[in-house]
């Protein structure tokens, strides 16, 4: 159990899109107890906001967006597991652009970027959201799952027929320390024929041997090799984290995934918020006799505390 954290000054970075190739930048503010992760449009009628829930979730190719107010974000999954990662639970996140940049394909940069001005604990705990019974979700031979647990974990099985990925496997216990050095790391990847079609339908034009692992037929196309000999795995254990991340509060159980992705990722979470019998709020007190309903669970509050900001 904890306080709530937020950054403890603004800090930006820049970089370019992986899907649109347009130049990006991002600033990173500190938010309000309560604020969550919300990102702000800055045009010519002022500012708006557009929290980072799943409840502002679209259905998009190959990244993870959200829509809402007027504008949308693609591509936030690697900083949302950032922020969740490191436990910063309320930032603002200013756009120049529809898309959050990709810097190396991995969470790893925007990990360094947090840490360059640090975190500052708030006057508000920050609820845990404690899973009681299983849920799960499968398409096919997919499935994500969530059990009771006394801890946050996740395992992760991928199955590629490929020879540097066939069957990986990995398990990780949620901690700072452990997302830093096993998990932040891992950068995104690609089939060489799957991104030469991207190519060729207009995406992932951002796209480089500098922000993307590419898997030839029996290797990687990348000179620099690989980060980790189970990269593939990391990588969407990473992805997993920042999809999760749109429950809007931290998590105490562990989720099983099993040739998941995005769509199974944050259908998991709607499915959680659908099922509030399965579930209680730890470190957290519901106001009067209120039901705990999904709405309560997102305790993300509306633009009022942010126009105060």
């Amino acid at each position: 159990m904890r306080n709530q954290q937020t950054l403890a000054a603004a800090v930006t970075c820049s970089g370019v899109g992986l899907h649109s190739g347009q130049s990006a930048s991002i600033t990173l503010r500190p938010a309000p107890p309560d604020t969550g992760v919300v990102f702000v449009n800055h045009n010519a009628t002022g500012e708006t906001y557009l929290s980072a829930s799943i409840e502002h979730r679209i259905p998009t190719e190959l990244c993870t967006a959200i829509k809402g107010n007027g504008f949308q974000v693609q591509t936030i999954e690697h900083l949302l597991s950032a922020l969740a990662g490191l436990q910063v639970d309320n930032v603002f996140v200013d756009l120049t652009a529809s898309e959050v940049p990709v810097m190396d394909g991995s969470a790893a940069p925007f990990v360094r970027l947090i840490q360059s001005v640090g975190t500052v604990p708030q006057d508000r705990k920050q609820p845990f959201l404690k899973i009681m019974s299983p849920i799960e979700v499968t398409e096919g031979s997919k499935r994500v799952r969530i059990e009771p647990s006394s801890t946050p974990r996740i395992t992760y099985s991928i199955h590629y027929a490929h020879p540097l990925i066939n069957t990986q496997t990995y398990s990780y216990d949620c901690s700072i320390s452990t997302f830093e050095s096993e998990i932040a790391e891992a950068r995104t990847f690609g089939f060489l024929q799957e991104v030469q079609a991207l190519w060729a339908r207009g995406l992932g034009k951002g796209g480089t041997l500098d922000n993307t692992v590419v898997l030839s037929q029996d290797g990687i196309v990348n000179d620099s090799g690989l980060r980790f000999d189970d990269e593939f795995v990391r990588h969407k254990i990473l992805d997993l984290i920042g999809d999760f991340s749109l429950l809007g509060m931290s998590f105490i159980g562990h989720i099983i995934a099993d040739r998941s992705g995005h769509a199974l990722h944050t259908r998991l979470v709607q499915q959680i918020l659908q099922q509030p019998e399965k579930w209680v709020l730890l470190n957290t007190e519901p106001k009067g006799k209120e039901k705990r309903t999904a709405a309560h669970a997102l305790h993300l509050q509306p633009a009022i505390a942010l126009q105060a900001s």
